[in-house]
């Protein structure tokens, strides 16, 4: 079960990473209230605190419920 997570966190680094165009679903990332962003002359800083921990909390539940399925 550790492999296929592992390969999910690779493909979704190589995306990131490559900045692939995400579909319109994902574009909510960053963009949520408690997602801070901060300028100041030409740096730009993302915070995004709400969703990571939407992203933490669907990570929890990738990793949990097939176990409790067992």
């Amino acid at each position: 079960m550790i492999n296929w997570i592992v390969l999910l966190i690779v493909v979704i680094g190589a995306l990131l990473h490559f900045e692939v165009e995400l579909p319109s679903f994902f574009q909510w990332i960053g963009k949520l209230p408690g997602d801070l962003v901060i300028k100041k002359g030409n740096v730009i800083l993302y915070v995004p605190f709400t969703s990571s921990l939407i992203g933490s909390f669907l990570l929890y539940l990738l990793v949990r419920v097939p176990k409790k399925g067992e």
